[in-house]
């Protein structure tokens, strides 16, 4: 087609301002045309003219090839605000309308879109990639979807990527803005590298747009576990406001080029039903600033960290204000020798989703400070690793008591942390009962399933399942011998080596529904048993049950009493005292 500029050019307003409309040009806009050669020929006489704006009114534009932004243009379609796959009456996508064909199967080649000269900008569009399928897993590679390089002030604004591969990259583009785009690219949704003068992303918002979400589809599967939303590598003085993303393997990746690392502000950020929230591989020494983050674990995971800080990572790493919460294993992961990581006014709502006994936040190496938080539900809120070179636990609430496993001597300083509530008296430790699946036991617990009931009065029968080693962490008085009961159900699976351990030494069978056993004194005011079972699936051995579960021992109460107590019995689940 002969395209005629005259039909090309549209002056609106007294000052002669100049825009371009493709569908005045000659473009279709019906899905099935190539306007690949339409939209270049304006974006081009655009160029040459010193700038101005490329108008796609609303229609579905086939492209069959590559487009190129040159700089001072604008192609814009109709949208203001960030559009969604969202449009209420119609099966189809409303508004402007890109449908991107070239490059698949390879991450090589031209971008769909280039922003190729400084102040080069893609506005007010939807762009997807109709080839693209559900059931290819894992997803068919392309090259990015908006490729920024060697140029200068370029932005984004009020778009959304549906469904490719790779969808922003900025790559030597100082001072590059992203604002109001959303979409669910498959591996990798935002990166940027070698930008050293500051970049900005605004209210960004990865979310499965397009896509049929279940957390165990493969697809979905494949993204949550393999995929990145946001990665930053070298990156000076990055500031990233009110951002978002869900279902991705990594939310917040800060890695490491051959050119450097990231530091700046992060105000504002969520990453919700991700393997890892936040994963940093390396920072650099002014650090990473996060203020107002919310962090939850993948949906039906067992292995989700919402923050970890890798091995090899330098760097601070500040968290203030931040939640936590949702299917995670732990919340905070410092694996570093030489990071520094501080949570400062945070909410830990959820951690130990298996009930292994996992701690809300772990050092294993470097140096941590946890100060002014507060913890829910848990047994146990911070492991100090004995490599740790410095921990400051400090101004710390938790309902349970804020409890802490140190490892590192005195390189851990702990103050002003609320005190377990439990008053353990010596009047106390010489009768109690703890009652399993009534709240209050989790802080004795470690490696069980979680708390069950026969019913729903406060009466009813509350257990909860041992796994096939579960532990009772009990407090004692040092140097006084004790006799237990254990109150359970006789084991489904029996065998020689089913009992309750003290170490090595096993000092009970489980004949029967109550099992006596007597612990010699020890030298601590705190003893740990462990109960052995052989593992059974009641959907095995249960007919018409979908429990998978491996299950131990149904266990109600473990009591235990030293020399001649009196009537009353001390509750170990919230302090109070009972009659016999």
């Amino acid at each position: 087609m002969k395209i005629v500029a005259w039909l090309s050019i549209l002056i609106t307003g007294a000052a002669g301002a100049v825009e371009w409309d493709v569908m005045k040009a000659g473009a279709r806009g019906d899905g099935t045309t190539d306007d690949t050669a339409i939209f270049q020929q304006l974006l081009d006489e655009a160029g040459k003219a010193g700038g101005g704006e490329v108008f796609a009114p609303a229609g579905q534009y086939r492209i069959d090839g590559h487009l190129k932004i040159p700089a001072a243009v604008t192609l814009k379609g109709v949208f203001s605000v960030p559009p969604t796959t969202r449009h209420e009456g119609s099966p189809n996508l409303h508004g402007t309308v890109l449908l991107a064909y070239a490059g698949r199967g390879s991450t090589e080649g031209e971008p769909f879109i280039r922003l190729a000269g400084h102040m080069a900008v893609l506005k007010g569009v939807i762009i997807t990639y109709p080839e693209w399928k559900q059931t290819d897993v894992p997803p068919v590679p392309y090259p990015p979807c908006v490729l920024a390089e060697g140029v200068e002030d370029t932005g984004v604004f009020d778009c959304c990527l549906i469904n490719p591969y790779e969808g922003l990259r900025f790559v030597q583009a100082p001072r590059y803005l992203v604002r109001n785009v959303f979409g669910y690219p498959s591996w990798r949704g935002f990166f940027v590298d070698e930008c050293y003068d500051i970049g900005k992303v605004e209210n960004c918002h990865f979310w499965p747009f397009g896509v049929a979400y279940n957390p165990e589809d493969p697809y979905c599967k494949w993204v949550n576990t393999q995929g990145v939303a946001y990665e930053f590598a070298r990156t000076d003085w990055n500031y990233v406001t009110h951002t978002f993303c869900f279902g991705y393997g990594v939310g917040y990746k800060f890695s490491e080029s051959r050119t450097g690392s990231c530091n700046g502000s992060f105000v504002g950020i969520g990453a919700d039903c991700c393997t890892r929230a936040v994963r940093v591989e390396q920072c650099q020494d002014p650090g990473l600033l996060i203020t107002n983050g919310e962090f939850v674990g993948r949906w039906s995971s067992q292995d989700s960290v919402c923050v970890e800080i890798a091995p090899g990572s330098d760097g601070k790493i500040s968290m203030v204000n931040c939640s936590f919460w949702g299917p995670n294993d732990l919340c905070i992961l410092h694996r570093s020798p030489t990071a520094q990581t501080t949570a400062s006014a945070c909410n830990f709502v959820h951690w130990d989703v298996n009930n292994h006994g996992s701690p809300c936040i772990q050092a294993d190496e470097g140096k941590i400070i946890v100060e002014s938080s507060t913890f829910g539900a848990g047994s146990l809120h911070v492991r100090v690793g004995e490599k740790v070179r410095s921990a400051i636990l400090m101004g710390n609430q938790a309902g349970s008591g804020f409890r802490v496993e140190n490892f590192a001597g005195r390189k851990t300083i702990e103050t002003a942390n609320e005190p377990d509530p439990i008053d353990w008296t010596g009047e106390a430790l010489t009768h109690y009962v703890l009652r399993l699946g009534t709240p209050g036991d989790g802080r004795y617990l470690r490696n069980w399933f979680g708390p069950e009931t026969s019913g729903q009065d406060s009466d009813a029968p509350t257990w909860r399942w041992s796994r096939e080693q579960s532990e009772f962490v009990l407090p004692i008085q040092a140097g006084i011998a004790y006799e237990g009961t254990l109150r359970l159900e006789p084991p489904r699976v029996e065998t020689e080596a089913s009992g309750l351990y003290l170490g090595g030494e096993r000092i009970a069978g489980l004949k029967g529904n109550s099992v006596v056993f007597q612990l010699p004194p020890q030298e601590s005011d705190r003893v740990t048993l462990t109960l052995k079972t052989k593992g059974w699936k009641p959907a095995e051995l249960i007919q018409g049950s979908g429990d998978d579960r491996l299950l131990g021992v149904q266990v109600y109460e473990i009591k235990m009493k030293s020399g001649q107590p009196g009537s009353k019995v001390f509750f170990a689940n919230n302090g109070e005292w009972i009659e016999q």
